[in-house]
């Protein structure tokens, strides 16, 4: 309580404005547990009347906050130093003036404003005046007391949680799947459903090699695992479908490969905007941090497939600054060897562009020095290259067809039976958790309805859940067909033509990239100039090497032109547009490499490609003329010409069926044509050569 010795620093103008009564806590636990610390807090508002303050204003929006250095920022605290700067504050009150500030920077930042703006600091004990010295000296070694006092606890405190974690007991939360046991060492959780869980999720992994498609199956199949979870306050173990978050923290808890790790995010301090804050560093590799202990307790997975899972995480992540410049994982798009080509000269990874009107067409590129104004190292079409690659890959595994299948017809069995232990162990917990609702329901006293009907509202929710898992089991057996022996045969002999399955259209290209990377490491490839070849190295798990070769694919090899196309298109290239081949192409009923019709630019892209010369549009002969034009030089109709022809006449060329005719202005220009026309304007029938006229009387014997 403050004595009268200090009240004759308080003067009217004092009193005269507010007093701010700041409240402060340095933790959310602090606030939950001290409570007695908040209520003496609370109680400096009365202590502030008692002094002769009327308006008193009370700053608890601190409350769980720290001010240790670095800290993140009070709002409560800038609120209060603006009002002092304002002249609107005639006392700062605080239960400890150590409440106020634990940096030297905020301390005298506060202490210099009060003394500017004559206002008071006042704690528990006390009312100071900063214009008085000998109450400037006191503040001051209080809180340099404060800092100091801070800094010796948190160097107590660390150097205790190093000596504990250096013997692999400091643990703050176990992850789902780990408990204490009675000798207080860590041991696998006695619970069958939750081990099962955890494996569960570590086995799926490993069949989908994806965190999202992991995360998504047990979503789909609405099976439930174990995540620590604040319930009222309190942390539990509470059973929810996964979020995607949590299947990759999980995944790369090393504490689940029985390793206990120690700072792998240390805190760092930095400046940021002209404040000093902390913040947690990037994950470290488990080999750098402060302490590593292997084989510290029973793990879910070995070292051996913990480091292999992060190989695959890692090469599922996309490109980025810092990443790798490929993309890895295994999706729907029809790159086969998407995430496996390493270019020979500069050692990048080559990556996948699709291209074409429906953007699947794949195309490898190698960056080289592209981004710097430079070439690509090497850049192909990617179809010709998968079927090469994928003609090694059906060599090298069709001897093992027949031991897959057999595997295949384990594991579909396997399969259902996991998801069905899953829902047995669910339904088992389930009935418990109905059988613990009935005995409390059971022993409360009927008479005490507020009571009994809650307990009763929770008994039916949980018999509701029994039977929501009772149908799902009920469904799943349905749904179970045990396979026929025509079907196991059929299994069978599907593994005995591995490559007819490969070749399969019904084949996904998901599943032949997980057979690729499951067999190779990498492929190396090297680009000949000079002679415009790939020269191919594959590296097979397990240290064996394979070489090829190959011509570079053409732009559109994917989809070859037909010969006959290429020779319509190379005899009438010579006199005849783009427009015009495309158009005898279409007549002809002739389609693209890709089964499209023709248009002008496809014909373009086919003469680039094989080094037709040609040009966009006919250009007109003049010695040359089509049907067309010769009816329109001699002034008839199509058919006059067309007579003409027949008749032996005239002569015309035509390349090919339905290209246009080719009938020469000499032949146009005979006496003989012009004869025949001449009589045709005359009497207005055409009489040719050899025709006998209506007009001639016939001798009849």
């Amino acid at each position: 309580m403050i004595d009268g010795r200090t009240s004759h620093k308080i003067k009217p103008p004092h009193l005269a404005r507010k007093a701010v009564v700041y409240l402060r806590q340095s933790s959310e636990r602090q606030v939950r547990n001290n409570v007695e610390s908040k209520r003496l807090q609370y109680a400096l508002k009365t202590q502030a009347k008692e002094l002769g303050w009327k308006d008193v204003e009370v700053l608890d929006v601190d409350l769980g906050s720290s001010a240790s250095w670095g800290a993140a920022t009070r709002p409560g605290f800038d609120q209060l130093v603006s009002s002092v700067a304002l002249g609107e504050v005639g006392i700062v009150m605080s239960r400890e003036v150590s409440r106020l500030s634990r940096t030297d920077k905020d301390w005298c930042h506060l202490l210099e404003v009060c003394r500017v703006f004559d206002t008071l600091v006042g704690d528990a004990d006390q009312v100071y005046d900063l214009s008085l010295t000998d109450d400037q000296m006191v503040l001051g070694i209080k809180g340099t007391m404060s800092v100091v006092e801070l800094n010796v606890l948190r160097q107590r405190l660390q150097a205790g949680r190093e000596i504990k974690a250096a013997r692999g007991e400091l643990v703050r939360l176990l992850p789902p799947g780990y408990i204490w046991d009675a000798a207080n060492k860590v041991v696998k959780d006695p619970d069958a459903r939750v081990r099962q869980a955890v494996e569960l999720l570590f086995r799926r992994f490993r069949e989908i090699w994806s965190i999202r498609q992991t995360y998504l199956w047990f979503v789909s199949e609405g099976i439930e695992l174990p995540v620590n979870k604040y319930v009222d306050g309190r942390l539990q173990m509470v059973w929810q479908l996964p979020s995607q978050a949590f299947v990759g923290d999980v995944l790369r808890n090393p504490f689940y490969a029985g390793a206990y790790v120690y700072g792998r995010r240390p805190q760092e301090m930095v400046f940021v905007e002209g404040r000093v804050k902390k913040r947690q560093s990037r994950t470290l590799p488990v080999e750098a941090c402060r302490v590593f202990i292997p084989n510290h307790h029973e793990g879910y997975i070995d070292w051996q497939t913990y480091e292999e899972n992060l190989r695959l995480m890692s090469d599922n992540r996309r490109p980025g600054k810092s990443g790798d410049d490929t993309l890895r994982a295994i999706r729907a798009g029809q790159g086969l060897l998407t995430g496996l080509l390493r270019c020979g000269r500069c050692g990048r990874r080559l990556y996948v562009r699709y291209w074409g009107r429906r953007g699947t067409s794949a195309r490898y590129l190698c960056e080289g020095d592209f981004e710097l104004g430079g070439p690509r190292c090497v850049g192909f079409g990617g179809r010709e290259v998968d079927r090469r690659v994928g003609e090694q890959v059906v060599r090298a595994l069709s001897s093992l067809g027949v031991r897959a299948s057999i595997e295949a017809l384990e594991r579909i069995d396997e399969g259902e039976d996991e998801r069905r232990r899953a829902l047995v162990l669910q339904l088992q917990q389930s009935e418990y958790e109905v059988q613990r609702a009935f005995e409390q329901y059971n022993e409360v006293d009927p008479r005490h309805r507020l009571v009994a009907a809650e307990l009763e509202r929770r008994w039916n929710e949980k018999l509701q859940q029994v039977a929501t898992m009772k149908a799902a089991l009920a469904e799943l057996d349905g749904q179970r067909r045990a396979l026929t022996q025509e079907q196991r045969q059929t299994l069978l002999s599907l593994g005995e033509h591995f490559e007819q399955v490969w070749l399969s259209e019904r084949c996904p290209m998901e599943l032949k990239k997980k057979i690729v990377r499951t067999v190779l490491e990498e492929i190396v490839v090297n680009f000949d100039d000079a002679k415009s070849r790939l020269h191919f190295v594959i590296h097979w798990k397990g240290g064996c090497h394979t070489a090829f070769e190959m011509d570079k694919p053409k732009p559109g090899s994917g989809h070859k032109t037909a010969d006959a196309d290429l020779d319509i298109i190379c005899k009438m290239a010579v006199r005849y547009g783009d427009e015009d081949i495309a158009r005898v192409l279409n007549r002809l009923g002739r389609c693209t490499g890709a089964g499209k019709r023709w248009n002008g630019q496809r014909v373009k892209t086919a003469r680039r490609a094989h080094s037709i010369a040609g040009r966009r549009r006919t250009v007109p002969d003049p010695d040359v003329f089509s049907l067309a034009r010769a009816a329109l030089h001699l002034g008839v109709s199509n058919t006059t010409i067309q007579r003409l022809v027949e008749g032996g006449l005239l002569r015309k060329q035509q390349l090919v069926p339905f290209a246009p005719w080719e009938i020469c202005r000499a032949d146009l220009d005979s006496r003989q044509v012009r004869e025949v026309i001449e009589q045709l304007r005359q009497t207005g029938k055409l009489v040719l050569p050899g025709d006998v006229s209506q007009q001639q009387l016939t001798l009849s014997v």
